[in-house]
């Protein structure tokens, strides 16, 4: 997410969040050694997309972008980066995350609790819902929409009526609450989830909201290569037929595929 605003006030009530409720901090990782990862390949990315969400679908990236003024879907070329087709947001809307269902994209906004239905091949708008609280990551397992607002809670909306029809709390091991859960993938029967502002990804149980493992994605990208501190990991995409993961970051100029590497046990 991107909270420049009130950022004192904000971290005053993070302390205080956290101590009150025991919430896991979003700097530190679950308790327990972390997954690492292997480099296979590395795109070219527009280093101006502050990437909000991201799919892989028949063959094509789409992404949601953020920022009022700049957020966009896109559907991108993998191998070149080329933004192949682009719908530019209102500019009093701020996007977030991002999914498909059937033939159509759907995509979340940050405070203006409304979220955008498009045709996946015309780009064109074709409805809109409202929910309740802020929009962060998305989402979907087949049957249910998966959303996070960057709390320790994800929400399962119907993906016709959007209604919510459940939610789980994302704890650790210890049982202590993640919170800032943000961009999501559902990958081979579990949630992905970055924690915004770090470098790790969760491994959530959909059915649990136990958090079964972390990947550490520290060292991707060389730091000297971002010139914002605001161009933090948030991009994951998965390539259901050919088993391929995706990862980027705001305002990164490259996106990787990678291998995940389960740790020594």
């Amino acid at each position: 997410m991107f909270r420049r605003a009130s950022l004192v006030v904000g971290i005053l009530a993070s302390v205080l969040s956290l101590s009150a409720l025991g919430a896991q901090s979003a700097t530190n990782p679950p308790a327990g050694r972390a997954d690492s990862f292997e480099m296979v390949h590395a795109y070219p990315h527009d280093s101006k997309a502050f990437t909000q969400g991201l799919i892989f679908v028949d063959g094509h990236l789409y992404e949601s972008t953020g920022l009022n003024g700049r957020s966009s879907i896109r559907m991108v070329d993998l191998a070149s980066g080329t933004v192949l087709q682009k719908y530019d947001m209102p500019v009093e809307y701020f996007g977030e995350g991002l999914t498909d269902w059937g033939g159509s994209l759907i995509q979340l906004t940050w405070k203006a609790h409304k979220a955008f239905v498009y045709d996946r091949f015309s780009f064109s708008v074709l409805k809109t819902f409202p929910y309740e609280g802020e929009g962060w990551g998305l989402t979907h397992d087949g049957t249910r929409l998966i959303m996070s607002d960057g709390t320790a809670y994800l929400r399962f909306l119907d993906p016709k009526s959007f209604v919510e029809t459940g939610r789980i709390h994302v704890t650790d091991a210890a049982g202590r609450a993640i919170e800032e859960l943000n961009e999501l993938e559902y990958i081979r029967g579990e949630i992905y989830a970055n924690v915004w502002g770090t470098d790790e990804i969760l491994r959530i149980s959909p059915r649990t909201g136990k958090v079964l493992g972390w990947i550490d994605l520290s060292g991707i990208i060389d730091k000297r290569e971002l010139s914002d501190p605001d161009a933090v990991l948030n991009g994951i995409a998965y390539d259901a037929k050919g088993g391929r993961i995706f990862v980027t970051g705001k305002l990164w100029p490259k996106l990787f595929e990678i291998k995940v590497k389960a740790r020594q046990k």
